[in-house]
């Protein structure tokens, strides 16, 4: 299959290496795959192309999707309601008959809508595996491995059977979802944390070039704990300020949910009467007992 992306950092850039390893051949060679990739500033291309993983370091958005069976977008948010656009005006002359366009972007309504309104065919995946480094060079073949990949149904079966293909090629799980259900969900798993995170980093040391009171004490002392709560925040702004703008309503309600459990918690530590002890273990065991289960889930 000829395959194009636009985009390619470590989600396009993982999807190229896990295809090369499921064709068992290099660029050139005999395997199923001959991809093109284009990206504004062409880092990622020119290393694949280097690398052998990219038949095609394209110059431009047109002739990377010359002849592309499937185009994946795979920049960040934002920037793939633009490619749409393009792909529906400018770029569409370009566009092979047939070809259908798929995206890795981490919030399906808006897209999906967008794609719909311009008349592009278009199925929305999801690959729901990730980590906060970003940029090709931290592309990692086994990144889907076992990971569901998450396919917003259609009517049109071909374009949606050429979309799963994909998925199945670089080991992922093809999981269909209806795109309001998707963006409830990965808010709740996937957008919250990654707020909380900066929200966390904003509370206790600050923003830039406005420190916290107290934040050049603790920093000394900061290890696994802060390193892992904030972890998301260390990851892509451009991919993070697109999830929260097109996830903006389903996202908002888990903050307030957020909310209503930080004010319980507020409520048990500043009781007139003192801390209740057994009150926070029954909490903090209650949170162990629920990620139990869904481990042994």
């Amino acid at each position: 299959m000829r395959i194009a992306f636009l985009g390619l950092g470590l989600i396009g850039g993982s999807i190229v290496r896990a295809l090369r390893e499921s064709s068992g051949s290099g660029a050139g060679g005999s395997g199923d795959w001959r991809i093109s990739a284009w990206t504004p500033g062409g880092m990622g291309p020119r290393i694949g192309h280097e690398q052998g993983l990219i038949d095609h370091a394209a110059p431009s958005a047109a002739t990377a999707v010359e002849e592309a069976e499937l185009v994946v977008l795979a920049a960040p948010p934002i920037a793939c309601l633009d490619l749409l656009g393009d792909l529906a005006g400018p770029l569409r002359g370009a566009l092979a008959p047939g070809a259908v366009v798929t995206d890795v972007v981490s919030t399906k309504r808006v897209i999906v809508d967008r794609a719909s309104s311009l008349g592009v065919r278009f199925v929305g995946g999801h690959p729901m595996a990730g980590v906060e480094a970003s940029g090709f060079e931290a592309a990692d073949a086994t990144l889907f491995s076992g990971r569901p990949w998450i396919v917003v149904p259609s009517d049109d079966a071909p374009a949606l059977a050429r979309v799963e293909a994909l998925a199945r090629a670089c080991g992922a799980r093809p999981v269909r979802m209806d795109p309001d259900d998707h963006d409830a969900a990965v808010a709740a798993i996937s957008h919250l944390p990654l707020v909380l995170s900066a929200a966390l980093v904003e509370a206790v040391a600050g923003r830039s070039g406005q420190p916290r009171d107290g934040w050049s004490l603790a920093a000394p002392l900061a290890a696994g704990g802060w390193r892992s709560m904030t972890r998301l925040a260390r990851g892509d702004v451009e991919m993070g300020t697109g999830i929260a703008a097109t996830n903006a309503p389903e996202l908002a309600a888990r903050l307030r949910a957020m909310r209503d459990m930080i004010e319980d918690w507020l409520r048990l530590l500043e009781a007139a009467e003192g801390p209740d002890e057994v009150a926070i273990r029954d909490r903090l065991a209650s949170a162990r007992a629920v990620l139990e289960d869904g481990d042994r889930g």
